[in-house]
């Protein structure tokens, strides 16, 4: 029997051999398509190159995707678990040909590998095709042999494919396996539902473009696309009927069954599943840069990650337990999405962090969630204020709420929970608004496609002699700018770095015999287009004009050293903190530079330390820096760090850095990066962090300075110290010492201060204690005038002591509002109660109650003129409470 990986191996080798060019997975959060959350099939990554907007050196290629459908307009959350073949996180393997061969070339490879390759009874596979298209009918007649009865014509959606209302589209043909009349289940097209007939393989031919919906018009080079579920296959090759009982996820249902101690059959087999499948997403979105957070993308990862920590909890376990199964997964899977092993002890720690915290959550939530269905009718219906509540005040995800009481046979109220969502957060509601990435707009596709890719000279070369290949104003293309006008500029060749990888654009000037202008700010477009943003400060600037460019030389000296500085900063975290380290996101400005990292704990001050003095010591080296481009395999290989989620060309860029160190077979730094950089470690100067910080859950940010930057913090630093210490009379050396003194001084001052309040307790007349007896109780009050609440206590302690027996009172203010303090001796206790006292004389300040112990408690309010009213209420409740 194959196994999962085997399977997809087998698939991926059988294209190579017939002419595909095996392409990696991209990455789940997609680079070039901001309508979607994220990947959810396997020509996502092609899309650019189906429309032609993209040009690839092949026109034959295979993959094995990575896909999550969770959230968005694809979503199989909340069915995972309970169906046979719903996943978040599944692999999807399909063939393109982009212009090559088309349909029967398409039939026929499919034919033979699922018939031949993986050996599948050709009587138990039949094909779908669209209604009227009788190319691919005939087809299956021909090529694969297939009889009338076992070809069935499908009209409506499912058997045609548009990328949307306007682009390619074309219609599919599927090919089922039949698992025999014994397993119920009517054939495709048909309303009887049932498991007998399961669709292993969709074939896609894109022959049409759609200019306007509803309009279809032939593609001069039709294309095809092909999804086949890993998880199907392996299901049907194994001879399951059930995906999760294939080798690679029924291993993560024993596993988690061994650490709970709860069979993966049976009773809990829903939960075993969910469990399953959410850490394969888990760990795999985690790998491509998504984290946990309460927004967009990280959003749907913490739900994905609440749903299998709920689960975990419904097996009986109160620890948490899903960190435990990583070490299985990356030993099913990391062989061939290597990615799992480098980010091993990130998914570890994240998910052991985050289940932590979500207990708390949990355990408030079941137990609310159970109080309410309580009051329900078998098969009743969930008020939606309620999930709302349980959502807004405790955190506890909606569909938590849905699943749990989809298991006792309930529904909610979907259209009152979304109507008190819509109040609560109208103003802010965004689950996902896309990208926002303006570098795919069409009018840049356009001038790519006449213009060209824009050659970058920077590298070498601060200035530049260029052409002007076209000018942009509001989104819409023109011949020519004038003065005071601002316009986005496009030339065949530039200094200008374009803003990308955390880099931020060059800026500087251009110049033409018939004017000039100020370049503001330089962006990236389509990938390899650069664009300028341009003030025409004189004259016209024109299409077609030659022009000569320059950047700013000092603010790129800067940009350089903030950039490899950032280099190694990010090899040093590697070294000091561990590999797990890996980049989230950047910023290299000339006045500083932003690091995000995975790490899910806080640094430490001796870590950050190590890490700058690290960083100093391979500065002060002043080693080479080098950059050279080479196949990404190769480089990969060789050690270099790759961001993830990045979408690489197979030529990429290496910048090796930090000098090499005996015994060492590569640099001490060395990444996959287009941006510029110094030349020698030297020309950094000098490195000081500045700032670390958590920014979302498992994300810490470093902020930083390099070269002169980094002198005038030193500088202001030594000017702040200098300032301090004049003001306190002390030099720099002495300044700690100094202020330890003054803190000493404080501290003495302030246990004086509350000594002279305690005496003030037991002062004579003009505000005073007042001492009188009230239903044959001995009552003391005072109300003093600005005293901190905390020395009230000690005040009143003071006072019982001297009363002996009986009831005291304290009302004071502070900073504008009352604080009151009601003490009972210990003998009176069984009949007055000072929190009942304290209470009372709330009320009075304006305050909603009060608290502590029968013999001490403390309120306070808004009103801190009322003092006097609050005693004279709690002497009126003592006389009640004394009656009584």
């Amino acid at each position: 029997m194959l196994t999962t990986n085997e399977i997809r191996r087998q698939f991926l080798d059988y294209f190579h051999r017939h002419d595909h060019e095996i392409v990696s997975s991209s990455p789940l959060v997609p680079r070039n398509d901001p309508t979607l959350l994220f990947t959810n099939a396997g020509m996502v990554q092609f899309k650019n190159v189906f429309t032609g907007h993209e040009h690839v050196p092949y026109n034959r290629a295979v993959t094995s995707q990575k896909c999550v459908r969770a959230g968005g307009k694809h979503n199989d959350l909340e069915n995972v678990g309970y169906t046979a073949r719903h996943h978040t996180f599944f692999e999807m393997l399909g063939n393109f040909s982009f212009g090559d061969y088309f349909k029967e070339r398409a039939i026929e490879l499919a034919w033979k590998l699922v018939t031949e390759e993986f050996g599948l009874p050709r009587e138990r596979l039949l094909a779908t095709v669209y209604v009227d298209d009788d190319d691919a009918y005939n087809l299956w007649r021909k090529v694969a042999g297939l009889p009338e009865d076992r070809i069935l014509r499908i009209s409506g959606s499912d058997n045609f494919w548009a990328m949307g209302d306007t682009g390619p589209c074309g219609p599919c043909s599927e090919i089922f396996y039949d698992h025999g009349p014994e397993v119920p289940g009517g054939p495709p097209g048909s309303d009887d539902e049932g498991d007998r007939f399961i669709e292993i393989w969709n074939l896609v031919f894109m022959q049409y473009d759609q200019p306007e919906p509803g309009q279809k018009v032939e593609l001069p080079r039709p294309s095809i696309d092909t999804g086949m579920g890993l998880e199907r296959i392996a299901a049907v090759l194994q001879g399951k009927h059930d995906n999760y009982d294939i080798d690679l996820l029924r291993g993560l249902m024993e596993a988690s069954a061994d650490l709970s101690g709860v069979s993966p059959d049976g009773e809990y087999r829903p939960s075993h599943k969910v469990i399953a499948d959410h850490l394969r997403a888990t760990a795999f979105l985690m790998a491509d840069g998504v984290m946990p957070s309460n927004e967009g993308r990280g959003y749907v990862l913490r739900r994905i990650m609440r749903r299998a920590m709920r689960h975990v909890h419904k097996l009986g376990v109160r620890e948490p337990m899903m960190h435990k199964l990583v070490p299985q997964l990356v030993s099913a899977m990391g062989d061939h999405f290597t990615e799992l092993r480098r980010v091993e002890a990130l998914v570890t720690e994240t998910l052991k962090m985050e289940e932590g915290r979500f207990q708390g959550t949990l355990e408030r939530g079941l137990k609310m969630l159970s109080d309410e269905t309580a009051k329900l009718p078998d098969g009743g219906t969930l008020p939606g204020e309620v999930a709302f509540k349980l959502y807004d005040t405790y955190g506890f995800p909606v569909d938590l709420t849905r699943d749990i009481l989809r298991g006792e046979g309930m529904a909610l109220d979907e259209q009152g929970f979304h109507e008190a969502m819509e109040r609560q957060r109208a103003a802010a509601r965004k689950a996902w608004a896309g990208s926002g990435e303006a570098a795919w707009d069409t009018v840049w596709f356009d001038v790519r496609d006449e213009a060209g890719a824009t050659e970058f000279l920077g590298y070498e070369h601060d200035t530049a002699s260029a052409h002007i290949e076209a000018i942009v104003r509001k989104g819409e293309r023109v011949g020519s700018a004038t003065a005071g006008e601002t316009v986005e500029l496009v030339t065949n060749q530039t200094p200008f770095y374009g803003e990308s990888g955390g880099q931020v654009g060059d800026t500087g000037t251009i110049e033409t015999p018939t004017g000039r202008g100020r370049v503001t700010d330089t962006q990236k477009k389509v990938g390899d287009l650069h664009v300028h943003t341009v003030v025409v400060e004189q004259g016209t600037l024109a299409r077609g004009e030659s022009a000569e460019l320059a950047i700013d030389g000092e603010r790129r000296s800067r940009i350089r050293a903030h950039h490899s500085a950032t280099h190694l900063l990010h090899e040093a975290l590697r070294r000091q903190l561990g590999a797990h380290i890996a980049q989230k996101g950047s910023l290299v400005a000339p006045d500083r530079l932003r690091f995000d990292i995975s790490q899910p704990t806080p640094i430490s001050r001796d870590d950050l330390m190590a890490v700058e003095g690290v960083v100093n010591a391979r500065i002060r080296a002043n080693t080479d820096v080098a950059a050279k481009v080479m196949p990404k395999d190769d480089a990969i290989e060789a050690g270099a760090v790759a961001l993830f989620g990045e979408k690489y060309g197979e030529e990429v860029r290496v910048v090796s850095m930090g000098g090499q160190d005996p015994g060492a077979n590569a640099p001490w730094s060395m990444e996959l990066c287009g941006g510029t950089h110094v030349q020698r470690t030297g020309d950094i100067g000098f490195f000081k962090i500045t700032h670390e910080e958590g920014l979302a859950a498992g994300v810490r940010r470093i902020e930083a300075v390099a070269h002169q930057p980094a002198e005038q913090y030193v500088r202001e630093q030594e000017n702040t110290v200098r300032e301090a210490a004049a003001a306190l009379r002390a030099t720099p050396d002495g300044l700690v010492e100094r202020l330890n003194q003054l803190l000493d001084e404080r501290k003495r001052l302030e246990r004086d201060l509350a000594e002279t309040r305690k005496k003030l307790a037991t002062a004579g007349s003009g505000g005073g204690v007042e001492t009188r007896d009230v239903g044959g109780v001995p009552f003391a009050s005072r109300v003093v005038g600005e005293v901190p609440p905390k020395d009230l206590k000690p005040m009143a302690d003071e006072m019982k002591k001297k009363l002996g027996t009986g009831v005291v009172a304290i009302a004071g203010s502070w900073e504008g509002k009352a604080s009151l303090v009601v003490g009972v001796t210990s003998d009176l206790t069984n009949t007055v109660d000072a929190v009942q006292l304290v209470r009372v004389g709330s009320q009075a300040l304006g305050g909603k109650g009060g608290g502590g112990r029968p013999d001490m408690a403390q309120a306070g309010g808004p009103n801190p003129d009322a003092g006097e009213d609050a005693v004279s209420a709690i002497a009126s409740a003592l006389s009640e409470a004394v009656a009584a």
